[in-house]
């Protein structure tokens, strides 16, 4: 029996009953039901709304209920139609009348509202945890490659030697972005809704900055009706993970590149590698590939509930049943996501002399030879001109600005002298890039430095 029968004549029908049930996806959620139910219980007995013995019967009945969840032997009843139904049936039929009294002050709207908070929170620090592994694993790749030379890139083209470990660099800061985004959203989601009830609040004397401190919330938020029916924190949490499924879909696909035989950069290891039904010679990065594919559904969540809430009035209303598995669905995926790329970066295989000699094609000392020739007065703009005229030399008769001797060089310009040949090293030219936050070996220190500290702060906060 519902628990919203007495006001009807008749049941919902079979189907209906399956369509608006929530049960599938709560169940998830039963810690935290638990959770906030203990604490609603002592709440109401401090206050002496409900006697402290049927408040001990309450919190002892919980707790046998929740020890049965966590060992899966909980029986669920198909007929319970949320987590909330499903804990409070069993709880009154285990300790009687007093279970009955829990939910005094109390609506399935704020409760839900609160299990999801507590279940967001519970997430994203399991995601800025598994963050924070993700960045350990490329600063330790970066270090264990600083001085690793490879050609950095512009629209995919050659652009200019670059070291490996400043790359991987890069992409240690986006994810640093990315976990201060997910804790914003924790943040967020650090609000206790608890006591607004159904959107109006209770005549019952509660007290919810109790309740806030026994669920270590921050505060209770200010307006019953905005307790109820806000979703912003799971926004918040869902464009946090949809930005940072975009920078693992972009580092996947640099490894699906970087591995494939036009580059050979890297080799995959085997766990993170596999075959072909048909070709016995391939190698496939079907996890780089899967985790960019896995971008777009976490994008789908975030605009599935941007939908689902753009047209809603205040205060609760059954479209926001569809507002949990999206960000169930996001956290599980990038954290899956984040722990697949760890993998990968902990156990690929990089190939330096490959990395070094690619480094060296498509002209990437160009830029270099301009300098060389500002740095002896001539105007950059015009050194610009007479080294793409070089180029254009060296791709009319097959060679490289390496192969060029010093007469070839002083043909375009009389600057140039026989020391030009220590500016066309693609190693000397990304070393020699040591402003700050350059690819030069000291700035890369200073920035290993840098990331490495980033990386303790934000250790530190997780406790």
């Amino acid at each position: 029996m519902a628990l919203w029968s007495g006001r009807f004549e008749g049941g919902v029908s079979e189907f209906t009953q399956e369509f608006g049930a929530s049960l599938p996806q709560d169940k998830a959620m039963y810690a935290q039901d638990i959770r906030g139910s203990i604490a609603h219980a002592k709440m109401l007995a401090r206050q002496g709304v409900i006697s402290q013995e049927d408040a001990e019967k309450i919190v002892a009945g919980l707790e046998a209920i929740r020890k049965s969840m966590d060992a899966g032997e909980f029986e669920w009843n198909v007929d319970d139609e949320d987590i909330h139904m499903a804990v409070e049936s069993k709880l009154t039929s285990d300790v009687g009348e007093a279970g009955a009294r829990l939910h005094t002050g109390r609506s399935r709207n704020d409760q839900v509202a609160l299990d999801l908070r507590l279940y967001a929170k519970d997430q994203i620090t399991s995601l800025m945890e598994e963050n924070c592994r993700l960045r350990a694993s490329l600063v330790s790749a970066a270090e264990k490659n600083l001085g690793v030379v490879m050609p950095g890139y512009t629209h995919l083209q050659h652009a200019q030697p670059v070291l490996f470990s400043h790359h991987l660099l890069a992409y240690f800061w986006m994810l640093t972005r990315d976990f201060h985004r997910l804790a914003e959203a924790r943040s967020a989601a650090d609000a206790n809704p608890l006591g607004a009830a159904a959107l109006a609040g209770t005549t019952y004397d509660l007290d919810r900055f109790y309740t806030t401190e026994l669920l270590g919330m921050d505060h209770p938020i200010p307006n019953s009706m905005d307790a109820v029916s806000d979703r912003d924190y799971l926004l918040d949490l869902l464009y946090a993970c949809s930005v940072s499924m975009m920078h693992l879909s972009r580092l996947c696909e640099e490894i699906i590149l970087w591995s494939s035989t036009e580059f050979s950069f890297i080799t995959l290891s085997d766990s993170y590698s596999t075959g072909s039904s048909i070709m016995p010679q391939k190698k496939n990065p079907d996890f780089a590939e899967l985790t960019r594919g896995k971008m777009g559904r976490v994008v789908g969540d975030l605009v599935s509930l941007l939908v689902t809430m753009k047209g809603l009035p205040l205060a609760y209303n059954k479209d926001l049943q569809e507002c949990k598995e999206g960000p169930m669905d996001a956290a599980r995926t990038l954290g899956d996501c984040m722990t697949c790329m760890r993998g990968m970066v902990d156990t690929w295989e990089v190939h330096p002399q490959t990395m070094l000699e690619q480094a060296s094609k498509g002209f990437t000392a160009a830029t270099d030879v301009a300098d060389y020739l500002a740095k002896r007065g001539m105007p950059f703009r015009q050194a610009h001109e007479v080294v793409g005229r070089l180029v254009l030399y060296c791709e009319q008769h097959g060679k490289g600005l390496e192969d060029l001797t010093p007469e070839e060089f002083r043909q375009a310009s009389p600057l140039f002298g026989n020391d030009i040949a220590k500016d066309l090293d693609p190693a000397g030219i990304a070393r020699a890039r040591n402003t700050y936050g350059g690819t030069g070996d000291e700035a890369v220190r200073v920035q290993m430095g840098e990331a490495k500290a980033a990386l303790e702060r934000d250790e530190s906060t997780l406790g």
